[in-house]
């Protein structure tokens, strides 16, 4: 959970539940977990989801992550290369060592 401007919590919206079907949702908090709920909303996000997205999270960070990632899908990421204009030598989720299964085969 993060703080708003009043330090109270806030909770990541319900309708992102379904998305962390793997993990304690009441556990899966917005700043510490930030490049974990941007993998998935980006790789498993319906419309609704990622327009949450992009109205809560600063463009530049989900840039970041997927230029970071190696858990996203080559198919995830080829979306995200197009719709940000980056090369393939800048996303880690192309690099030989990528962590992902679908990135074996």
């Amino acid at each position: 959970m993060s703080r708003d401007s009043s330090g109270s919590s806030v909770l990541l919206p319900e309708l992102l539940r379904p998305l962390f079907w793997d993990a304690e949702w009441k556990n899966v908090d917005f700043e510490e977990n930030l490049d974990f709920i941007v993998e998935r909303v980006l790789s498993l996000g319906n419309e609704e989801q990622l327009s949450w997205l992009r109205k809560n999270i600063p463009c530049e960070t989900i840039r970041r992550v997927v230029m970071k990632s190696r858990r996203i899908s080559r198919k995830t990421a080829r979306c995200w290369q197009n719709y940000f204009g980056l090369k393939e030598e800048e996303m880690e989720c192309f690099g030989m060592f990528s962590t992902n299964p679908d990135n074996l085969f």
